[in-house]
C-alpha cells in the first residue's frame, strides 16, 4: 500500500471534537494498510494567543524565546491528536521537530529547513505505528528551537514527504480542494481535478490562501504530489482503498495533466498601493537609485511601468507596494529624493491586483487581449499590467473587484454548468 503524509490545519484541530474527527480520517487510512505520518497545526487560534502573550512580555522580545513560546501550540495538537489515536485502536506517538530531527536555519521566526531525517519515522512504520508531527518547527544551528513562520505546517508536511519518500502528501484545510476563483467572489466557481505545480504556485503567490507558497515550492523541488482535501468529509463515507482516487483536488507535475486548460483560475490580491515618480532624469542608474534603497528596507515592490517622454529626456516610474508598505516607502523614496532627481511623488491606496493564470497561455496567442476588451467593457480601468510565461495581472480600483473577477471567471469558460 502508500506511504503517505497527512496534514491537517487549525481549523480542522480546533477543538476536541474535530481532533476526533481528525483521528477517524487517520484510521481510515491506517486501516487501508497505508503507512501515515500525519502533521498538524496548533488549534486554530491559539498562535495568535500565544504571539499576543510574547509581545505582552515584552515587545521587544527574544526571537528565540518568542519560537519556544509559539511552537507549543503545535506540540499540544500532536499529543492530544496521539492520545486520541491510542483510544480507537491505533498506535501512535508524538514527534516534535527536534526530535525527528528537522534542522533548520538560524532565521528565527522564518526558519528554512535545511535537512530532514526520516529514518526513525520510517522504522516505526515497520511496526504499523503512526507518526503523529507538531509542524511548523524544527531545531536550529544554535540547538534552540525555530519556527517556520505563519503556515509554516504546510512546509513542513510537505519536507517530510521529500524525507520519507512517501507516494503523496493530503494537505486537509476547510475547503474541499482549489477552485477556479474565490466562490465567495464568483459562485459559479468550480473546483479543480488537477493543476500543475507552477499554476498553483501563482495562485498561491497571488492571494488564493488554499496552500502556503513555501510548501508548493518545496512540492515541485522534490516532485511530491499533493492533494488539497476537506477535513470536514465524513470519513466513514470515503473510499481508501487500493484503487481509490483521493477527493479533492491534486497539484502535480505538469506532465500528468492530459487534458491543459488555456486558463486554469483567476487571481487577486486587495490591499495594494501604486507609487508614481514624475519627471525623472532617463538615464542609467535611475532604477536601482529607487529600488535599492526600497530592498534594504523590506519593502516588496511589484508591478513596474516605465514610460519615457517623446524627446527621451524624462521618465515616468508607476509601481506597486503593499498598501501596509506604502508609508514606509514613502519616506525611504523622499529621504533619497536628491539622488533619485525626480520632481513629483504621487500615490494612491485602495487597488486590487487580479490575476489569470494557465499555463495553455505558453501556446495560445491573444488570451490577454480577451481579458483586456472584457474589463474594457464593463467599464474597469486598467492602472498597470504585467506579464509572464503563465499569467498576466491587471491594477484595478477595489470597488471593482467582484464584477472583475466574475467577468475573467466567465470570458475564459471557467463558469460552473449548474
Amino acid at each position: 500500500m502508500a506511504r503517505i503524509v497527512l496534514k491537517f490545519g487549525g481549523t480542522s484541530v480546533a477543538d476536541m471534537d474535530r481532533i476526533r474527527n481528525v483521528a477517524r480520517h487517520v484510521k481510515r487510512e491506517v486501516d487501508a494498510g497505508h503507512e501515515v505520518a500525519v502533521v498538524v497545526s496548533a488549534m486554530s487560534g491559539k498562535t495568535n494567543e500565544l504571539v499576543g502573550w510574547a509581545r505582552d512580555a515584552s515587545p521587544m522580545h527574544d526571537a528565540r524565546e518568542y519560537d519556544s513560546i509559539v511552537a507549543s501550540g503545535e506540540q499540544v495538537t500532536a499529543g492530544l491528536l496521539a492520545i486520541t489515536l491510542q483510544g480507537i485502536g491505533v498506535d501512535a506517538r508524538s514527534w516534535l521537530g527536534w526530535q525527528i530531527p528537522i534542522r533548520t536555519n538560524g532565521a528565527h521566526g522564518a526558519a528554512r529547513i535545511e535537512d530532514i531525517d526520516g529514518s526513525e519515522i520510517i522504522k516505526r512504520f515497520e511496526t504499523g505505528q503512526v507518526a503523529v508531527v507538531a509542524g511548523f518547527q524544527g531545531i536550529s544551528d544554535d540547538n534552540r528551537i525555530a519556527t517556520l513562520g505563519r503556515g509554516g505546517s504546510d512546509t513542513s508536511a510537505v519536507a517530510i514527504a521529500a524525507a520519507i519518500k512517501a507516494d503523496r502528501c493530503d494537505i486537509y484545510t476547510d475547503v474541499d480542494g482549489v477552485y477556479t476563483t474565490d466562490p465567495r467572489m464568483a459562485p459559479k466557481a468550480r473546483r479543480l481535478d488537477k493543476i500543475s505545480f507552477e499554476e498553483m504556485l501563482e495562485m498561491a503567490s497571488l492571494g488564493a490562501k488554499v496552500l502556503q507558497v513555501r510548501s508548493v515550492e518545496l512540492a515541485m523541488v522534490h516532485g511530491v504530489t499533493m492533494f488539497v482535501r476537506s477535513s470536514f468529509d465524513d470519513p466513514d463515507s470515503i473510499d481508501s482503498g487500493p484503487n481509490a482516487k483521493p477527493t479533492g483536488t491534486m497539484i502535480c507535475s505538469e506532465e500528468d495533466i492530459v487534458e491543459k486548460q488555456v486558463v486554469t483560475g483567476i487571481a487577486y490580491s486587495r490591499d495594494e498601493a501604486q507609487i508614481s515618480l514624475r519627471r525623472l532624469p532617463d538615464k542609467p542608474g535611475i532604477s536601482a537609485a529607487i529600488f535599492g534603497p526600497l530592498a534594504q528596507e523590506y519593502v516588496n515592490v511589484d508591478m513596474i511601468v516605465q514610460s519615457v517622454s517623446e524627446d527621451g529626456s524624462y521618465t515616468d516610474m508607476t509601481f506597486t507596494v503593499p498598501e501596509g508598505d506604502m508609508e514606509k516607502a514613502t519616506k525611504v523614496l523622499e529621504a533619497n529624493k536628491e539622488k533619485i532627481g525626480y520632481e513629483i511623488m504621487q500615490n494612491d491606496k485602495g487597488l486590487v491586483k487580479v490575476s489569470v493564470i494557465g499555463m495553455g497561455m505558453r501556446s495560445h496567442a491573444g488570451v490577454a487581449a480577451t481579458a483586456f476588451s472584457a474589463l474594457a467593457e464593463k467599464g474597469i480601468n486598467i492602472r498597470a499590467i504585467t506579464t509572464s510565461e503563465i499569467k498576466f495581472s491587471v491594477l484595478i480600483d477595489a470597488d471593482y473587484t467582484e464584477l472583475a473577477v466574475r467577468t475573467l471567471h466567465t470570458v475564459y469558460g471557467l463558469d460552473s454548468a449548474a
